[in-house]
């Protein structure tokens, strides 16, 4: 398999380098940050011709230690709720092969000279962006875009809303890449298949924060506050009432903060 072949290699450069995982950190926050960070050390070879070789082999042992921790991170990303990226990799070459090029192609944010020989990298890799974005490797396409439904009953609309905050602390709620809001009678009201792709892509369909008023800035100025009653599907879904649902969906006729993805769960 082209994956497993191309991690074979990094594998055993880092070996043959001398790697250290002693000081390597991962910040996997990825719902938070909407990236995943690595940092990654080498040490030069002893066999190093001089100090430049030595240092340009220590630094090479450091981006493959980052390559590296960024496919095992990687893999635990959750894309739908109980399927992760490991998964879909097992499944299929193509995204296999896609997922492996958007590592490869992960950015150096800084590096520097350890001394003795150590040489350390910090390497980030996007989960959603037009360009390069695990997004982009993991989710399809789609060739229709479903309707929003309608409310089951009539709600009457005030307006002026400009996102919604689904409150979900203390229901354990886990991230995930393509979330689905459903009502407690299990209807669908927010998902991927309502939204232009994209959109998703670029931006994701929510973000998610720890508190209500940190990490909340992409559901506005005056966003819609509702809480949930339970979390779904291996906990990757949050459920809110039936009047809820009606709210949201009766605010969205007439705002369309749902179609702009302006959408933030509280865990």
């Amino acid at each position: 398999m082209i994956f497993a072949k191309v991690f074979t290699m990094i594998f055993a450069i880092a070996a043959i380098m001398g790697i250290s995982n002693n000081s390597v950190y991962a910040a996997n926050d990825w719902a938070v940050n909407n990236y995943i960070e690595v940092t990654g050390q080498g040490m030069a070879p002893a066999n190093a011709r001089n100090a430049t070789h030595g240092r340009m082999l220590a630094r090479r042992a450091a981006v493959a230690d980052c390559y590296r921790q960024l496919a095992e991170a990687v893999k635990g990303v959750q894309v739908e709720s109980g399927t992760d990226v490991e998964m879909m990799m097992l499944q299929s070459d193509t995204i296999r092969l896609s997922v492996t090029t958007t590592i490869r192609g992960a950015t150096v944010v800084s590096e520097k000279n350890l001394g003795d020989g150590a040489y350390e990298v910090t390497m980030r890799m996007s989960i959603f962006g037009t360009d390069n974005s695990l997004a982009k490797a993991v989710l399809p396409s789609q060739t229709t875009q479903e309707s929003f439904p309608k409310p089951s009953q009539r709600v009457t609309s005030t307006g002026g809303y400009t996102g919604l905050i689904v409150d979900c602390r203390g229901l354990g709620l886990k991230p995930v890449m393509s979330p689905v809001i459903k009502n407690d009678n299990g209807q669908k009201i927010y998902g991927y298949k309502n939204l232009d792709y994209d959109k998703v892509i670029s931006q994701g369909m929510a973000n998610y924060s720890y508190d209500l008023k940190r990490g909340v800035d992409r559901a506005g100025s005056n966003p819609l506050v509702v809480k949930a009653v339970r979390v779904d599907n291996h906990n990757g879904d949050p459920v809110i009432s039936t009047a809820d649902a009606n709210r949201v969906l009766s605010e969205n006729n007439v705002s369309h903060f749902l179609e702009s993805t302006n959408v933030v769960f509280i865990r």
